[in-house]
């Protein structure tokens, strides 16, 4: 029988020991051995407080797997694909940093896209990843935006000794206010940031051989002029990809100001309805109909053709830019490239099945749009809007779309239904599940300490704000009184 040693974060601190069946060679020879997982210091430097149950299962493989089970949430332990020997008690295995080190991962740079675009394609058919790290997306951020801004790619292609393709890291130079910056590819725009990861990640590479594989990128990334950077500036990391920890986070990460929300879907849409909202809201919900309907015939429209599909975008855009105005924010669409970016993705050939386009229309007037992104099985809801000048506007049309969505992507076999970044009150409404995001901000060189410094402070006094039940609504207020328009309730969706 193999033991493992399995280190809790626990207030106090305590260590806990439990078992597993022998993995297959040591069961073979009858050897008793002992493994090694902890579990402790990344989760304590984010402040998650500490796991409170443990559940271990196990299977017949060469490498047994611990799960730590916290409240609605699995996390699976990175772990070694073969735990190293221990010379000095026969029989008996020990940690990684005790014993010889596996093999380094190989690790091939490239800053051509093209370059890349076969392999790329391939692995995200079966890697970890969410839809803003498929090809697709990047491709066309990089075509629209980043060549604009000057954005080099620093792709890493991640292998192990045999030549197995385990991850790819999507990373850019980007030039920063006071140092360059080594930042995600798509940073800025993509509500996850995060790697393509091999579905059994954590079977081939520990936390530990992660880290030094960060690093060692790190110092050739520095040793050549082309690629040399003042600040590493990581934002919006998922705490998992897929089913999986997401590596990153074992870095020295913080909490993101947001959080991000996403529910299970039923395979019925009246089932799942009546268990997300009350009958008194759903009675609410057949009143607003109504009213509406008096303005026109309502319709949801799932755009298919090219022409369609531009005029809805156009529809899209400008009413967002209204609603961004009226809330005292800034117009995204006013950045450069963003629109042709948007138009570029949902005008490619094989879009359809992966960008939708819909809109609900009342009569003859379009009065709410959105494009949401399908990948695996999730439907991500990405970039919504409605027109908050009409009339029918008090009524709801665009908590009609979502609703309307939600069927939809039960209609298309989906699993789930991701909300994406923020935390506004509706995304809470039906959500059942909440995904932690993490930022990491660090100084490669002295020179970029300052920046890193600002980087640090700027999101810890966001963070703050907007986690307020207090400040972020009076903020939110105060900013849009600045252009005399009466501002909403945050986070409502029409």
């Amino acid at each position: 029988m193999k033991s493992c040693a399995v280190e809790l974060d626990e207030r106090p601190k305590s260590r806990k020991r439990a078992a597993w069946p022998a993995a297959a060679g040591g069961a073979a020879q009858g050897r008793p051995g002992c493994g090694f997982f902890r579990l402790t210091q990344a989760h304590r430097q984010r402040g998650e407080g500490h796991l409170t149950n443990l559940d271990y299962a196990f299977r017949a493989a060469p490498t047994p797997q611990a799960n730590a089970v916290m409240p609605a949430e699995t996390i699976t332990a990175l772990r070694p694909a073969e735990p190293p020997a221990c010379p000095d008690r026969p029989g008996r295995t020990r940690p990684d940093h005790l014993g010889e080190r596996p093999p380094r991962l190989d690790i091939a740079l490239h800053h051509d896209l093209a370059a890349v675009e076969g392999e790329w394609r391939r692995f995200e058919r079966t890697a970890d990843c969410t839809p803003f790290q498929r090809f697709d997306w990047l491709g066309a951020w990089h075509r629209h935006i980043g060549l604009h801004k000057g954005v080099l790619p620093v792709i890493a292609l991640v292998r192990d000794a045999s030549g197995k393709l385990l991850s790819i890291w999507p990373l850019a130079l980007v030039k920063g206010r006071l140092a360059r910056e080594l930042r995600w590819l798509g940073q800025g725009l993509s509500d996850y940031n995060a790697p393509l990861l091999v579905s059994d990640f954590g079977r081939h590479v520990t936390t530990d051989r992660f880290v030094a594989a960060w690093h060692g990128l790190q110092d050739r990334l520095q040793a050549d002029a082309l690629t040399r950077h003042g600040v590493v500036n990581l934002e919006q990391m998922p705490e998992f990809v897929g089913a999986q920890i997401n590596p990153f986070v074992s870095l020295d990460v913080a909490r993101n100001a947001s959080g991000a929300h996403w529910t299970e879907l039923g395979a019925d849409w009246q089932k799942f309805y009546a268990e997300k909202r009350s009958s008194t809201s759903r009675r609410r919900d057949r009143a607003k109909m109504r009213h509406m309907s008096h303005y026109g015939e309502i319709r949801f429209v799932n755009c298919t053709g090219p022409e369609d599909t531009r005029q809805t975008l156009d529809v899209l855009i400008a009413q967002k830019a209204r609603w961004l105005a009226g809330i005292g924010a800034p117009n995204l669409f006013e950045h450069p490239g963003l629109r042709d970016f948007l138009f570029d993705l949902a005008s490619r050939d094989g879009a359809s099945h992966f960008v939708h386009i819909s809109r609900i229309d009342i009569g003859s007037t379009c009065v709410a749009a959105n494009l949401g992104l399908v990948h695996g099985d999730c439907y991500y809801h990405f970039l919504t809007s409605y027109d908050r000048d009409l009339e029918v506007s008090r009524y709801g049309p665009g908590t009609l779309h979502l609703r309307k969505l939600m069927e939809h992507a039960i209609a298309l076999g989906l699993h789930r239904f991701d909300f994406t970044i923020g935390d506004e009150a509706y995304k809470r409404e039906w959500a059942d599940r909440t995904l932690k995001l993490f930022d990491h901000t660090t100084a490669s060189t002295w020179s970029g300490k300052p920046a890193a410094g600002m980087l640090a402070a700027r999101r810890r006094i966001k963070r703050a704000i907007k986690q307020s039940p207090v400040l972020w609504p009076l903020v939110y207020r105060l900013r849009a009184a600045l252009l005399g328009r009466r501002s909403e309730k945050p986070g409502s969706p029409a």
